[in-house]
């Protein structure tokens, strides 16, 4: 079938959400269906408020129109609650058409972190946003059930993925007196990067990534390696020369990059908050405390093999066909209620109108 997926996170960002749809359309295409990827590549975009290496579609909504129109999906998905999410979504509205969204960034506490705005204003305009999906998908447990106590509907697991013949295991030995600690991701406020920098402790601290607080806690801390972003082979031995990740962040819905290091062998040390709650096994893979030090001591304890075992149990593959069984009939909604009568009329479930592979 036909799937649209429109995004206003795409290359050359590099963050969670990219490297999630990258690899959700790959696999897709290998199950035989055809993907558009409607994203902010070759429009006109403008730099993100505080975050300029984001960029934001100008007006995007007849270019939207246009490529749904010219690609006319089976199924349509919008990933984010951007400028071109917002326009998909209004498209999809207008016409009384079924889609899908994912909750993949907590921006109420990103936003509130950097403007003086309550974190409940934001929530209120995400649940519109999701409330005429059929299907919100969410990366974890505690996610999911997080957004329903705030109100979302219709909320539905999607795992994540790690490719564990890239990331793997180095033959190296670790351990020692003075271990070195990782930190991959973005360099921002919501990440607390800076919790990860002032922990006290005698380690070699290296820090992969780029973002608005880099100068900042270069220039604060001058005795962390900060390496800047990192790709492909440089990125996996990056985890491959560390025995311990540190993942400092209170506001991730994932945290792939956790992923990425169990399967290089690294354990994680982790606060006891979303992300991480669902993707360490305390005391097996990892140690989660409210205490980043004693998170980093536990942690260092942790069985290497113990860790890579975990990661091999995720899959692009299986995350993306959890994410093809979400999915909705493009269709109008009088359309839908009608083929749901007929299927009733034939004696068929009508629960089977929506898999995706009796579209």
């Amino acid at each position: 079938m036909r799937i649209a997926i429109v995004t206003d996170a795409w290359l050359p960002q590099t963050n969670g959400v990219v490297t999630t749809l990258q690899n959700t359309a790959l696999n897709l295409r290998k199950f035989g269906h055809e993907v558009e990827m409607i994203t902010p590549e070759g429009l006109r975009t403008v730099p993100c408020p505080t975050y300029p290496e984001i960029r934001l579609a100008v007006f995007p909504r007849s270019v939207v129109n246009r490529r749904i129109d010219a690609f006319n999906p089976d199924a349509l998905h919008i990933a984010t609650e951007g400028p071109l999410g917002n326009a998909a979504r209004a498209y999809a509205i207008s016409r009384g058409r079924s889609f899908t969204s994912s909750y993949h960034t907590q921006f109420p506490e990103y936003i509130s972190a950097r403007f003086p705005i309550p974190a409940g204003v934001v929530y209120t305009y995400l649940r519109c946003f999701h409330s005429r999906a059929t299907h919100v998908l969410v990366g974890t447990e505690e996610m999911r059930r997080d957004l329903r106590l705030r109100g979302f509907r219709r909320v539905v697991p999607w795992t994540r993925g790690v490719d564990t013949d890239r990331f793997a295991p180095s033959a190296r030995l670790r351990g020692g007196n003075r271990p070195t600690l990782l930190y991959v991701g973005r360099v921002a406020i919501e990440k607390g990067v800076e919790d990860f920098c002032r922990v006290d402790m005698d380690a070699r601290k290296v820090v992969v990534g780029d973002g608005p607080q880099l100068a900042g806690l270069r220039a604060r801390y001058p005795e962390v390696e900060f390496l800047g972003f990192r790709y492909g082979d440089a990125l996996v031995a990056a985890y491959q020369e560390a025995d311990c990740f540190v993942f400092p962040s209170r506001t991730d819905t994932f945290g792939l990059v956790m992923l990425e290091a169990m399967a290089c062998g690294l354990p994680v040390a982790a606060y006891p908050v979303t992300g991480p709650i669902d993707v360490v096994r305390h005391g097996t893979t990892g140690w989660l405390s409210h205490d980043l030090r004693e998170s980093i001591v536990g942690a260092l304890a942790m069985d290497p093999a113990d860790c890579r075992a975990q990661a091999l149990e995720f899959s692009w593959e299986a995350s993306a066909r959890q994410f093809e069984s979400h999915l909705v009939p493009f269709r109008t909604l009088t359309a839908r209620r009608a083929a749901k009568r007929r299927a009733t009329n034939q004696g068929a479930s009508a629960t089977s109108q929506v898999r995706p592979r009796n579209f």
